[in-house]
This record gives structure tokens, C-alpha cells and sequence, in this order.
């Protein structure tokens, strides 16, 4: 079984993926470290995050992996904590929203969620990376919420750049972050991880 949890940036879905994922003993794939690291690695290696065929020549030469726990590899490196600055933060939306390049990490990503059952999040999940997804859940939060959110995951940056970074990337990220029609929308502002996680789990026991 699959299951798709899809929403914008601090909507919690990979904090709720990842406990998710360890509650019902499934595989956790983070599509958006994925690009993330492809962005770190585009970087190191002074490709142009303007060339769109330049980077996913990169991709598809250094394949992305991400392990059972969570660490994230790229080019032979763990880059598990390379990848979760604010510069990163900035720049990923820019690599992220070439067409080739997500075509690239989208068939990387059926890959890497094709064994066993997984829970996989990111923004186009439930919509075209695993359609088939048998649970699809979009997550969404007040705004205040979740800049409140990733100033939490950033402990030591200011909070008013990771809110205006914030703004930034539901822009940018808007034509990639739509539910899927047949997708459960869950508002998480008012709920904590362990609600969020029960309600899927029991969305999870009904499909099954």
C-alpha cells in the first residue's frame, strides 16, 4: 500500500509522514529531500540553477537515494543535513520547477516507493507521482502557523525572513501543490502530530 501526503511548506507533512510511516511499520520516502539534494549537489558542482536540462542530466547521473531511516544521499555523500538550511530553503523551488527535472525525480521516486508499503510526501504525489495511491491525504495550515512552524525547525534564523521565505515558496510552489481530486483534505493548524497521524492510520485501516 501506498500512501500520499501532499501540502505546502510547514503544513507538517513530513514531521506526520515520518511518525506515520513508523506507526504503521511502513517504508518513509521524503520526495522533497530529494530535491533538495539534487539543488546541493547542483550547487557543489556549479551547474546553473536556470538550465533546466543541465541539472537533470545531473540527476539522472547521481541518482538520488534515501534510506529506510531518513538519510538522504546523493553522488556517494550523506547529505541528510546539508540540505535543511535556509539557503537551500531558497533555492529549491528554483531547481524544482524545471519540467525535466521533475520528470526525472518523479521516476526516481516511483522507484524508491515501488518496494513494499510506503508512506511518500511531497507536493505532487497523490496527483502524478503515485496516482494509484491507495490513501491520499493534502495537508494544509494557517500561514501564521506554519512560518510559526519552520522558524521551529530553524532554531537560530530570523523569523521574519523564514515567513517571508515562506510567502516565496507558495508562489513559486503553486502550480506543483495541488491536491489530487480523490484526496483527503486535513486542516492541521489546531491539531497535534499524534492526531494527525491517528487519523490517517485509521484512513490507512479502512482502504486495507
Amino acid at each position: 500500500m501506498i500512501v500520499a501526503i501532499d501540502g505546502p511548506a510547514g503544513s507538517g507533512k513530513s514531521t506526520v509522514a515520518r511518525a506515520l510511516a513508523a506507526h504503521l511499520g511502513y517504508r518513509y520516502l521524503d520526495t522533497g529531500a530529494m530535491y533538495r539534494a539534487l539543488t546541493w549537489l547542483a550547487r557543489r558542482e556549479g551547474v546553473p540553477l536556470e538550465d533546466g536540462a543541465a541539472l537533470a542530466a545531473l540527476a539522472l547521473a547521481h541518482p538520488v537515494s534515501v534510506e529506510a531511516g531518513g538519510t538522504v544521499e546523493i553522488a556517494e555523500e550523506d547529505v541528510s543535513g546539508l540540505i535543511r538550511d535556509a539557503e537551500i530553503d531558497r533555492l529549491v523551488p528554483v531547481v524544482a520547477r524545471h519540467p525535466a527535472v521533475r520528470e526525472v525525480m518523479r521516476e526516481r521516486q516511483r522507484a524508491l516507493g515501488s518496494v513494499g508499503d510506503a508512506v511518500i510526501e511531497g507536493r505532487d504525489i497523490g496527483s502524478v507521482v503515485a496516482p494509484h495511491a491507495e490513501v491520499k491525504v493534502f495537508l494544509v495550515a494557517d500561514a501564521s502557523v506554519r512560518a510559526h512552524r519552520r522558524t521551529a525547525e530553524r532554531p537560530g534564523e530570523d523569523a521574519e525572513s523564514l515567513a517571508a521565505d515562506l510567502l516565496v515558496r507558495d508562489e513559486r510552489d503553486a502550480a506543483n501543490t495541488q491536491p489530487a481530486p480523490d484526496a483527503i483534505l486535513l486542516d492541521t493548524t489546531d491539531l497535534s502530530v499524534d492526531e494527525v497521524v491517528a487519523r490517517i492510520a485509521e484512513l490507512v485501516r479502512e482502504r486495507r
